[in-house]
This record gives structure tokens, C-alpha cells and sequence, in this order.
């Protein structure tokens, strides 16, 4: 098939890699004429583990294309796509949909037969509807329709997690674009994945819900390990004992710093702005969302608490800042709060991260990026393991031992408390 992505972010760019690599002919549209020249040439603008060879690899084999010109892109191809941002709008919870529906107006310009416009955008309910609108002010209702298919690609995984989907949901209200994209998802339902239709508002509700219960898996799990440290029970046997009951499962159910990323504190916001207009009250998301925000003040405090408040010229170094491992996303990261706050305090911050130097440091007094983990712990009166990369796993602590003033705070629970206490280090981890 002959499909369109609008947008070459994380959603967009992953998915027209995958769909190319499924035999399919995709076109990569994006207004950055940088960015599109850099993808022609292998140049790719995110950290995702093994898209850049399925870039290279589908735009040799001429499966891959990209163009700033979304005319004739929308011409040439059966499916569009609408992959781009979202964010929350400034002062407001609620989504702003402005690059969504001014997709819709261009598309509208160019439809010259039967197209499937579909919003894999995360929006909230009833935007749908109003592309919809918006395009019909243009084309007759039978050359179009609009469907809404979230996509569920985690960061750090999102190719294996299109290749091998729990489910496809398609949410539509038209039975020919149900059955052309039942087919488009066919290689990956032939392994396993439930293809899911819905009417359309429905399959819009099922991302929002879906992200705004692993929000409060996230936060249960981070409340419960605050308790823990009150009552000197470890965490993680906690969350073993509730990931084996079925009706729970252990996902999602690891205690660390505050949820962050592209998705989950924008999506939770969205959620209720949207209950808000339909004068429904989420009391239990409302309450998620306020916990999360006072999570990186809790962590701040424990800090302060191991160094005794003792931070001034005080040398503290961060493994990892991103919001999770195995992507270079700096969106809603603990890490913002917390490096700022310490090297305001008079800190001296040394950072290391496997995706490198973050332009959000750059400005911050006595705050400089380590070129490898070695020369950032070197020296340091703290370590705080903050995001949890495969890297950090193997750290030899051993020899660092010598530096009897050297304290761990072990933010994600990778290392044995004992076995780094034996070295006669201090070590503090989360719930623990």
C-alpha cells in the first residue's frame, strides 16, 4: 500500500520505517527541510536503538521516501498518517490540537480519490469529529475518512513493540476503511497481535485511558516505596509479590523518580480537561497527577537528608538523565528539577549520558557533562543513578572504594544495597 506520515518525530518516523519494512511504500513528510535532507542521508534525529539501520536499509531499497512537499506526498499515497505533536497548551491542561487540525486543512487540499486519513496522533475524544468537519468544509464526505488508531510504542522499544503489538485498535466509522486497514495490519496480526475495532471516539478514549492507568501504576508504586522507607521494608520485594498476581502484573510497578516523557504527564493532563468539558470529575487521575509533581520534591528531600543538608561545594554526579533508558528524550525528566535545585545550592554537578551532552544544562553554573561514567564518578562526594541504561548495570564500585566519602543514591534499584555496603560505601536506594 501507499501510505503517508505527516511528521518525523518518534511516532512518525518509527512507524513509517516499520510499515516500509513491511513491503508497504511510504512517504516521510516533514516542514523541516534540514531534518528531511538529514534522513535522506542517514542522519537520524532521534535516539532510537536499531532505527537507524531500518531507515537505511528500507531508503536503499526505495520502500522509504522523504519530502517537505505534503501535496503531492497526500496525492501519491491511499494513507495518511497525521503522526505529530500535541503538547499541552501554555497555562491550560487541556491538548493543543493545532498541528492536528492544520494537517487536516492541507491534506483536504489534495485529495484526488478515496484517501484514509488517519489521526495517530494521541488526541482526546471528539477531535475526530472535528477533522472531520474540517476537511468536509472542502471534499465531499465519500473521497475521505478519518480514523483514529493510537499507537502504543514505548521509547527505547518502539520498534519491537510495532513489530510484535499486544493489540492494533482502529477506531472508525466506516466499514471500507476498517477493512483496507485490517488488511495494512495483517503481517502483524498473523503473529499474534488483536486487531481491536472500535467506533472512533472510543479508540481516542482507549490511548488516554491506557496511559493514565500506567501513570497511577507508576505512582501507587513510588507512594508505596515512601512507606517503605518509613517502615525499613525494601520495595522491591514489594512490587515481586504484587507483580505475580495476575489481576496486577509486575509491570510498571518499579519505584523510581517521577513519571515523565512525551506521553504519560501530557496524556493525564489531556484526560481530565477532557472529563472537564464533559463536567465528569477524575478525582483518582487529578490525584496521580498531583502526586507525580511532588515525587522530584520528595526525591530532593532524601537528598538533602543523605548529605546531612550539606550541599554547598559538594561534588554530585548524575548517571543517566533522560527520563528512561534507551532514548535521548529530556521531555518532563526528574533530572530537570533536580540538577538545577542542586547546583543552585551550590553544588558542583558532573552529568554522564550514554545519548550525550543536554543543551538543557548548558547555562547552569558549576554543571558539566563527563565523557564516561569513570570520569564522572571520579572525585564525586555523590553519585545518583538516575536513569536506568544497561551501562550503569556492570559499574565496578570496587574501585572507587578508596574514596570512603563516595555515597550512592541508587534511584532505579539497580545494585544490591549489601553488596555495595560491604565495599564500605554508603548506599541509599528508593523504598529501601
Amino acid at each position: 500500500m501507499k501510505l503517508c506520515m505527516i511528521g518525523t518525530g518518534y511516532v512518525g518516523l518509527v512507524s513509517g520505517a516499520c510499515f516500509s519494512d513491511l513491503g508497504n511504500d511510504v512517504i516521510c513528510v516533514d516542514k523541516d527541510l534540514i531534518k528531511i535532507n538529514n534522513l535522506k542521508k542517514g542522519i537520524i534525529p532521534i535516539y532510537e536503538p536499531g532505527l537507524e539501520e531500518l531507515v537505511l536499509k528500507n531508503y536503499k531499497n526505495k520502500r522509504l521516501n522523504f519530502s517537505t512537499n505534503l501535496s503531492e506526498s497526500v496525492k501519491k499515497s491511499d494513507i495518511i498518517f497525521i503522526c505529530v505533536g500535541t503538547p499541552t497548551k501554555k497555562n491550560s491542561n487541556s491538548a493543543d490540537l493545532s498541528q492536528v487540525y492544520s494537517a487536516g486543512n492541507e491534506i483536504s487540499k489534495s485529495i484526488n480519490k478515496f484517501k484514509i486519513i488517519i489521526n495517530k496522533s494521541t488526541v482526546p475524544v471528539t477531535t475526530g469529529d472535528e477533522l472531520e468537519k474540517i476537511i468536509n468544509k472542502s471534499v465531499n464526505k465519500k473521497y475521505f475518512s478519518v480514523v483514529s488508531n493510537p499507537e502504543f510504542l514505548r521509547e527505547g522499544e518502539a520498534i519491537r513493540d510495532f513489530i510484535y503489538p499486544d493489540r492494533v485498535v482502529v477506531g472508525s466509522n466506516n466499514k471500507k476503511a476498517t477493512r483496507i486497514l485490517r488488511n495494512l495490519y495483517s503481517p502483524l496480526v498473523s503473529k499474534g497481535a488483536k486487531f481491536v475495532s472500535t467506533n472512533r471516539r472510543a479508540a481516542e478514549l482507549i490511548k488516554y485511558a491506557s496511559n493514565a492507568f500506567l501513570a497511577t501504576k507508576i505512582t501507587f508504586i513510588n507512594e508505596i516505596a515512601n512507606l517503605c522507607e518509613k517502615i525499613d521494608v525494601n520495595i522491591e520485594e514489594i512490587s515481586i509479590g504484587m507483580g505475580l498476581d495476575k489481576r496486577i502484573g509486575s509491570r510498571f510497578l518499579r519505584a523510581g523518580p517521577a513519571y515523565g516523557g512525551s506521553c504519560f504527564p501530557k496524556d493525564t493532563k489531556a484526560i481530565v480537561s477532557t472529563a472537564d468539558k464533559f463536567k465528569t470529575n477524575l478525582s483518582v487521575i487529578k490525584s496521580v497527577i498531583k502526586s507525580n509533581k511532588i515525587r522530584s520534591d520528595l526525591l530532593l528531600k532524601r537528598v538533602n537528608l543523605i548529605m546531612k543538608n550539606k550541599i554547598n561545594n559538594k561534588t554530585i554526579s548524575f548517571l543517566g538523565v533522560t527520563f528512561k533508558a534507551n532514548t535521548d528524550d529530556m521531555r518532563d525528566s526528574s533530572s530537570l528539577k533536580l540538577i538545577p535545585y542542586l547546583s543552585k545550592r551550590g553544588a558542583k554537578i558532573k552529568y554522564y549520558d550514554p545519548t550525550g551532552f543536554k543543551k538543557e544544562f548548558e547555562n547552569l553554573k558549576n554543571t558539566e557533562f563527563s565523557n564516561s561514567i569513570n570520569e564522572a564518578i571520579k572525585g564525586s562526594d555523590l553519585v545518583i543513578i538516575h536513569t536506568e541504561w544497561n551501562d550503569f548495570k556492570s559499574i565496578n564500585f570496587k574501585k572507587f572504594s578508596k574514596n570512603k566519602k563516595l555515597i550512592i543514591y541508587d534511584m532505579r534499584n539497580i545494585f544490591s544495597p549489601s553488596k555495595i555496603k560491604k565495599l564500605g560505601l554508603k548506599y541509599f536506594g528508593i523504598g529501601c
